[in-house]
């Protein structure tokens, strides 16, 4: 990972600072999506202040204190989703089906005597988010005016990294045995980046004024986060429920990337004379691969408010998920050089692979506090509408670093962790707060039948300079490649039959989020990385089987 920053005067980037994960995957592991019941997702997630819902309980504990009987419910969701990437020149679309059970939940209700007239407890379980795109870039030789070799040289040459530090020479590693820049390692030994004044430790790439080349990016995202709730609460006299939740959660993301360069006239090593020539074609794959697993737990508490019937107004705190999480990640590069002016007899042309070494480690991460308040109106008994605003600390998060007894750079066991300080203002200079606005409708058509709609859109948590690239961007491991998401929204359209003690609910959502993806970082224009648009699209059935007792 590169810590680096911009001195106007001069335009060089000082020495980075080498750990094993950035503020970008903080945001990874922090950010929330939207599922449930089919109740619940068809109104919205508009039920802070309804409660009486499995998944309602998750979003306000106090929820759990509107039940009058034991309930036992599973939710079954099949999602259609596609992704659409946007290319200067081309458009890539992917789509997928899945089918889960996201949801699960039991309530069992004790009734008593006195002011507190029912006392529950539920256990539930919720899929909250999913990571399944599959992302594809291609930037033809016309808009490709960069290299990130280039990006990489910069930051070695302010580094002042020296040959010896990037070199395998006799017993020693540079991986491990040193503090330089894994990427910078692994370029250099890949001929990606070249010295080439052997005392003067300023590094080239492969682009210069002559050099023209196209860029593909193709990234593939896959894992979850579950969260497993016990949720205690009661009604006091029919007017204050509360509840008190407890999340144990778990974690399991995968990333793995590819990002290549095809050049001609780059200024490469010519595999014929062994020195340097600026009319090399030259070409390399980048191949990342990036696991994170962890579990983490968190505490809630909400209360709802009905001072009369035809009102009521909620409002739930939400702690940071304290998670502790193991991180492995390795890089890969494929290179080609070809020295036009030689032939193949005469070395050309010159190949072959480098890979980084195994990084293993382990950190922790606070994720964001979060606050929602709402309001719901009973009309009739026959029409509910309710509204939900939430509040979610992302610019709050800290990450902290394990510190090891047998340090090799992420080998060993982790003893303690101490605060990043570095990550950590990171995530404050890239990230800020982002807000959530809920709507819900429900119709009773007739004591067994009812109708639903719903609506929700949540700003991005992204600063506008990070987001516009005005600002460098630090990523983690030998992957520079990173996406921000901007806004999302969900439509939600439903409806729910009862009979005897058994309830059917059933929910078709359409979510949209679109987002940005960089192949490196792309700031103040220092660097032209290929960017590019990702719509993401999912479209749901979901299916919620309950019983009464």
């Amino acid at each position: 990972m590169r810590k680096t920053l911009i001195i106007a005067a001069t335009a060089l980037i000082l020495a980075p600072v080498t750990y094993g994960q950035s503020s970008i995957d903080a945001l990874q592991v922090g950010d929330q999506g939207f599922s449930g019941t089919a109740r619940f997702m068809s109104m919205g997630g508009a039920f802070t202040a309804l409660g009486g819902d499995a998944s309602a309980i998750r979003q306000n504990p106090a929820g759990i204190g509107i039940y009058r009987h034991n309930e036992i419910g599973a939710t079954l969701a099949i999602d259609i989703m596609g992704t659409k990437t946007e290319s200067p020149t081309s458009t890539y679309s992917q789509s997928k089906t899945e089918a889960a059970c996201n949801n699960f939940g039991y309530v069992g209700v004790a009734n008593l005597s006195g002011a507190m007239e029912t006392f529950s407890w539920g256990v539930s379980y919720n899929r909250i988010s999913q990571f399944n795109r599959v992302m594809y870039g291609y930037t033809p030789e016309s808009y490709n005016n960069q290299s990130l070799t280039n990006y990489i040289a910069d930051f070695t040459t302010a580094a002042g990294y020296s040959d010896s530090e990037l070199n395998f020479g006799t017993n020693y590693n540079p991986y491990t045995d040193g503090s330089a820049d894994w990427l910078s390692i692994l370029a250099y030994n890949s001929y990606l980046i070249n010295n080439q004044a052997n005392s003067s430790n300023k590094y080239n790439g492969l682009y210069n004024a002559n050099t023209s080349g196209d860029a593909e990016l193709a990234v593939h995202e896959q894992g979850y986060v579950d969260k497993y709730q016990f949720t205690f609460g009661g009604n006091i006299s029919n007017t204050v429920y509360w509840g008190l939740g407890v999340g144990i959660s778990d974690l399991d993301y995968t990333r793995e990337s590819t990002y290549s360069e095809s050049m001609s006239n780059a200024t490469a090593v010519s595999g014929a004379t062994g020195g340097m020539t600026n009319r090399s074609d030259a070409g390399y794959y980048l191949d990342n691969y990036k696991h994170i697993d962890g579990n983490g737990w968190d505490i809630s508490f909400g209360l709802i408010f009905k001072p009369v019937n035809e009102l009521r107004i909620g409002a739930a705190v939400h702690t940071p998920t304290y998670w502790t999480i193991d991180q492995d990640y390795q890089g890969e590069v494929e290179y080609s050089f070809d020295d036009p002016d030689y032939n193949v007899s005469s070395g050309n042309p010159f190949s072959g692979e480098e890979y980084s070494d195994w990084a293993s480690f382990s950190w922790r991460l606070k994720s964001p506090w979060r606050f929602n308040i709402g309001v719901a109106g009973v009309i009739g008994n026959k029409a509910i509408v309710s509204l939900d605003y939430e509040r979610v600390a992302y610019n709050d998060m800290t990450i902290k670093n394990a510190t090891y007894s047998d340090y090799s750079y992420g080998y060993g066991y982790g003893t303690s962790y101490v605060e990043n300080e570095s990550m950590n203002d990171d995530i404050r200079t890239y990230l800020r707060s982002g807000n959530i606005v809920r709507l819900g409708l429900e119709y009773r058509v007739s004591p067994q039948f009812s109708l639903r709609a719903g609506y929700n859109y949540e700003t991005s948590c992204v600063n506008d300079d990070a987001a516009d690239g005005e600002i460098e961007v630090v990523t983690s491991g030998t992957d520079p490649s990173f996406s921000f998401n901007k806004s999302k929204q969900h439509i939600t359209l439903g409806l729910g039959y009862r009979i005897s003690n058994w309830t059917l609910d059933a929910a078709y959502v359409h979510g949209m989020r679109k987002s940005t993806l960089y192949a490196y970082t792309n700031y103040d224009g220092a660097y032209n990385s290929p960017v590019y648009d990702v719509t993401n699209n999912t479209n749901s059935i979901v299916l919620t089987l309950g019983y009464r007792f």
